[in-house]
């Protein structure tokens, strides 16, 4: 029998319990995988190369300030703005206010939008046919599957902030980047029905002509307004999406505790496992002894056992949260999660953590096990 046969067998030997403690293992590492990828999505990952050229001004106060829409041309003139577009953000009721019922309307430019989004796709003649209906909207592809709006449907959104009801007719549907959950209509609209929203912008979505140019851009934007009525504060899209996710807290400091708590949970978990492993095998480890092994060998032979039984249990609990995240970042809810996933360094680290605490928890046990007195094991009862 070959040593790695010897240790597959030993590792499944109680199956009950290996089962329990790879599950219990899997969770945990679906938990941290989880907090890794969402960590990772929030701080680390910039983002595609399109949204890297995108810059977002609004009010320096708050979102709750507008600003003079004609700050959208002294924008455009500004060396290396390419595209300017407003979204102004409308707020309404779509059938009731349950939070499955509830999505983005931004007021923006439809001859603009899909130019600063280029990334976004649309049918040209469902653009165009956009493009000429002032009472006409478009909607991102996973809202029309949710509800299964096709072109031509009437849609009608209660002003809730905006003191006007959209009745709008759907004429295109676009494929945006992932789970961008939006319609989009003509600012106008609001605009001519709402006096005092006329002239008025909440949000602009800038176009640079390289990533060269964001920073210095972004800084022109807010020197130009720094002494006007409404100063404003222009950042990349990221960090604008970022402003957002710390609403709800120091969610940075909370994912990081979880994260902890969880690599914790595991190692109580595998130690637990491993002390009573070693505790019933103290006359085979004797045994072994006679037979010729040596301290090293009952070592490595405890060690990897449990490493072992840790990597599949971090191995079903990474390819578990892979599904979880996939399937949440592209449903109708998912646009805080949009684009994440647990990259291959992720799952690597994932599985690092996995060996690492199967090592710490078997390690302590199976030294004291090797340094057995044969003797004294094979005179153990338990």
């Amino acid at each position: 029998m070959t040593f790695t046969r010897f240790v597959f067998k030993n590792t499944f030997r109680n199956k009950r319990r290996s089962l329990l403690t790879v599950l219990s293992i899997g969770f945990s590492l679906l938990l941290l995988t989880l907090m890794i990828s969402v960590y990772r999505g929030f701080y680390i990952d910039k983002g595609s190369a399109d949204s890297a050229l995108r810059l977002i001004t609004r009010h320096r106060v708050s979102l709750n300030f507008f600003m003079p829409s004609y700050y959208r041309e002294k924008v455009r003139v500004i060396p290396g703005v390419v595209q300017v577009s407003p979204m102004n953000w409308f707020g309404g009721i779509y059938k009731d206010n349950k939070p499955e019922n509830f999505f983005a309307q931004f007021g923006t430019d439809p001859q603009e939008i899909f130019k600063v989004h280029n990334e976004w796709k649309i049918a040209p003649d469902q653009l165009t046919a956009w493009q000429r209906d002032r009472a006409g909207t478009v909607a991102s592809f996973t809202l029309a599957q949710k509800y299964g709006w096709k072109i031509g449907d009437r849609l009608v959104i209660k002003g809730n902030i905006f003191p006007v009801d959209l009745e709008l007719t759907i004429r295109g549907v676009f494929d945006a980047a992932g789970a961008f959950n939006s319609i989009l209509f003509d600012k106008d609209y609001v605009e001519e029905a709402v006096g005092w929203a006329k002239g008025q912008a909440g949000t602009f979505a800038i176009r640079v002509a390289s990533p060269d140019d964001v920073s210095r851009v972004a800084a022109a934007i807010d020197e130009t307004f720094r002494n006007s009525p409404a100063p404003t504060r222009t950042e990349s899209e990221k960090d604008f999406l970022l402003e957002f996710v710390a609403m709800m807290g120091n969610v940075k400091a909370f994912i990081l505790s979880i994260a902890l708590a969880v690599t914790f949970a595991i190692l109580l978990v595998s130690a637990n496992t491993m002390a009573m492993s070693v505790r019933e095998r103290i006359r085979e480890v004797a045994v072994l002894k006679t037979l010729g092994f040596t301290k090293s060998t009952i070592l490595t032979l405890f060690v990897v056992e449990a490493m072992f039984l840790a990597l599949i249990g971090g191995f079903v609990g990474a390819l578990a949260a892979s599904g979880l995240i996939a399937g949440a970042s592209s449903s109708p809810m998912g646009d805080m999660m949009a684009g994440m996933r647990v990259t291959a360094p992720t799952f690597l680290v994932s599985l690092g953590v996995a060996a690492l605490v199967g090592f710490a928890s078997a390690f302590v046990p199976a030294f004291r096990a090797s340094r057995l007195n044969i003797v004294e094991g094979l005179r153990h009862i338990g």
